[in-house]
């Protein structure tokens, strides 16, 4: 397995962790080339706790990202110094990243989330301290997923570090005590959804095309 590009994701990179955060990493790795040959597939992906790591092969990763995965599509917008590994073909994934955005897929997959999230959040008991705890968890992922998926809209970039982390959890510890004061920040993500953007109607398809066969080649036995 030859990771390609790997980094710190998770509430460190968005500027939301505390001390008692997990620390979660995301990447992407070839399989061998070969690997594709034979009857079965190789793995997808890879997933371990202690560390709290996620792999997805390229191919895989590719898929997720032009569908608009917000987890994984954030890897290629991290901020330099939470990459990990950087290989020259993570080095080239991450210019083509602009490629895989669209706008339909931005929408449904930031308010998709986001409207799991203001869900769950209404569902949580918070008459204990975990669940109360639980509740200001889905409050702030609903905010930042809010954040990211407008400015998305709106600017074309995924902002990965939040510019006012404190206003998050400002407004995670409200909405876990008044649930229903979410409702109006989702009815603004999609007014504002339904207004014109900058992104494409749908993604381009053929520099991941061309950047699997690159990985491909490189990853063939030598002769």
């Amino acid at each position: 397995m030859h990771v390609l590009l790997s980094g710190i994701v998770g509430s460190t990179a968005y500027g939301l962790a505390h001390a008692g955060s997990d620390l979660d990493r995301l990447g992407l790795f070839a399989a061998p080339t070969v690997a594709f040959h034979g009857l079965h597939r190789p793995a997808e992906s890879h997933v371990t706790t202690g560390p709290d790591r996620t792999l997805h092969e390229a191919a895989k990763w590719c898929r997720l990202a032009l569908g608009g995965n917000p987890t994984a599509t954030e890897l290629v917008w991290l901020p330099d110094e939470l990459y990990e590994t950087r290989t020259p073909l993570g080095e080239e994934l991450i210019g083509l990243r602009q490629s895989f955005l669209s706008a339909p897929a931005a929408r449904n997959s930031y308010l998709g989330y986001a409207g799991q999230q203001f869900r769950k959040l209404t569902a949580r008991d918070r008459t204990d301290s975990s669940g109360r705890a639980r509740a200001a968890k889905h409050a702030r992922h609903l905010v930042r997923l809010v954040h990211q998926g407008v400015t998305l809209h709106e600017t074309g970039r995924i902002e990965i570090r939040l510019p006012d982390p404190e206003r998050v959890r400002a407004l995670g510890e409200r909405y876990a005590d008044r649930p229903e004061e979410a409702a109006a920040l989702l009815a603004d993500a999609e007014a504002r959804f339904d207004r014109p953007g900058v992104l494409p109607a749908a993604p381009d398809e053929r520099p991941a095309e061309a950047w699997l066969r690159r990985v491909r080649t490189a990853h063939l036995p030598a002769a």
